[in-house]
């Protein structure tokens, strides 16, 4: 599991379908107020980037990506 590699969420580009919060299968995300949260970061399997693939909204990103 990553600890400096983590999703974070664009509330400005997410259009709160939840497929992050359907697709992962560690808990990474939660659902609350109909709207995905990163809740357990530290769960994410590091380069995995499944959520990211289905995000439609390209909402998701990665903490400790180089830019």
């Amino acid at each position: 599991m990553a600890r400096d590699w983590y999703p974070t969420i664009d509330k400005e580009k997410c259009v709160h379908c939840l497929q992050c919060v359907k697709f992962c299968p560690h808990g990474v995300y939660e659902e609350r107020d109909g709207k995905p949260v990163v809740v357990k970061p530290d769960e994410c399997v590091e380069f995995c980037r499944g959520c990211q693939k289905i995000c439609d909204a390209e909402a998701i990103s990665f903490q400790g990506d180089e830019q």
